[in-house]
């Protein structure tokens, strides 16, 4: 039967190519939708056997879930005295139990009938939960549908896939579908001036979180929006029986998540950062928390009212050629107010040439006398690298823990940035 459906699925893509695009276009709905819940059938309703918690928002989505993971896993032990299998879907990767593999996919969340065959695969593990990342464009492809959430969490909105969507109201009006389909737990961020919009669809138990309420916690994570992750987490959590020592102690284990402003040690007199950060205010975020750690500044938003000793270099770029041009111009805006040197770079082209993405981002920086451009990424961090001094914080934003970069033609080559930084430093070393 299954390979039946196999066949069905490959005639099915192959009509996608010959059916002309207006008219694909038309249909696409129902032909996503028919994929979804098809592959729920196939896979005999899966989410519907255990535990499914949806993240969603514009920011935190993958810490957010990394956290869940964890805090669950800590909480709910084996009889064997190990963590229990809790699954998990993201853009840091697939975890079923203890097996993680990476997510290769430039898709947070996965299509057609892959995630069904996933939790299909949770479920024979044994797993009680599985905790997904949920993105607006995974939900525009009807990839939610025939997944049967348990909770549903809002961290937070920004404008972002606006040229995908149409526009910032059909963007949101997408995200909302996750909290229409979820009837039983809601979780939602008050300091979010959009938390409305969410808050308003009937659930069994509603729960808020808010930085003015912020636990005793402590933490080796970085920054306010960490922070706000971690409410997040534990919020969830919380409804799920997980105590506020249990979070405390799995807090204390965690040094840093993959990517996501994480510091990295080769052994060299300054601070190297990676961050997944993609949007402005991401960015921003990023840039204030670090530019308040350089030695004898005083953080403040003049630079012409401070004289610091070290300096931030930045290295970005615009992931995602081809969508969400507006943003370009306001990264560069930010990197000039925040950064004292500045390396523009290649990061996601796809189909727009790298160089066309850089100059929309250099327009935005008035300074060009702290502006260098260089196309290729691995030069761009040589380069940032080599000039930094003692004491200096050198960040690298836009891909964080992703394996490849996307090029012209569906191509992908495979690429980290930490394992960049780290041999490059050691050929700093030991050149």
């Amino acid at each position: 039967m299954f390979r039946d459906f196999l066949f069905l699925e490959k005639l099915l893509n192959l009509g996608r190519k010959i059916v002309p695009k207006p008219v694909f276009e038309f249909f696409q709905p129902w032909y996503h939708g028919f994929l979804a819940l098809s592959g729920a059938v196939i896979f005999g309703w899966p989410s519907w056997k255990i535990k499914v918690i949806g993240v969603t928002g514009s920011k935190g989505k993958s810490t957010t879930v990394f956290l869940i993971t964890k805090f669950l896993e800590e909480a709910l032990p084996t009889s064997q005295g190990g963590p229990a299998p809790v699954a998990a879907i993201g853009s840091l990767g697939y975890k079923i139990g203890d097996r993680e593999w990476p997510n290769n996919l430039k898709m947070t969340m996965p299509g057609r009938w892959k995630i069904q065959k996933f939790l299909n695969q949770v479920v024979k593990k044994g797993c009680q939960f599985a905790v997904l990342e949920i993105t607006s464009e995974g939900i525009k492809q009807k990839r939610h549908l025939g997944i049967k959430f348990d909770a549903a969490v809002f961290t937070n909105l920004e404008k972002e896939h606006i040229e995908s969507h149409g526009s910032f109201e059909k963007y949101y009006k997408t995200k909302q579908e996750l909290f229409k389909k979820t009837k039983n737990v809601h979780i939602l961020n008050t300091d979010s001036e959009y938390v409305n919009l969410f808050s308003k669809f009937p659930s069994r138990k509603k729960f808020f979180y808010s930085l003015k309420n912020w636990p005793d916690f402590r933490t080796n994570l970085q920054g306010e929006f960490n922070k706000s992750n971690i409410l997040a987490a534990a919020e969830t959590v919380k409804n799920y029986g997980v105590s506020l020592e249990t979070i405390q102690r799995v807090l204390d284990k965690i040094k840093s998540i993959p990517g996501r402003m994480e510091f990295i040690d080769g052994g060299q007199d300054f601070k190297v950062v990676v961050d997944y950060a993609h949007t402005p205010e991401s960015l921003k975020q990023v840039y204030q928390t670090l530019k308040s750690q350089i030695p004898n500044t005083k953080f403040q938003i003049n630079p012409k009212s401070q004289i610091p000793n070290s300096k931030l270099i930045c290295v970005l770029g615009a992931a995602g050629g081809g969508r969400d041009k507006w943003k370009r111009p306001i990264f560069g805006e930010l990197a000039a107010k925040y950064c004292d040197e500045i390396i523009l770079t290649d990061e996601d082209p796809y189909d727009e040439p790298p160089e066309k993405i850089i100059e929309d981002v250099a327009s935005g920086v008035k300074d060009k006398s702290k502006l260098d451009i260089i196309i290729d990424r691995r030069e761009a961090i040589k380069n940032a690298l080599t000039r930094a001094g003692k004491d200096d914080i050198v960040v690298i934003t836009g891909k964080g823990s992703e394996s490849s970069i996307a090029v012209a033609k569906g191509k992908k080559i495979p690429w980290s940035d930490k394992n960049t930084v780290l041999e490059l430093l050691d050929f700093k070393k030991n050149g």
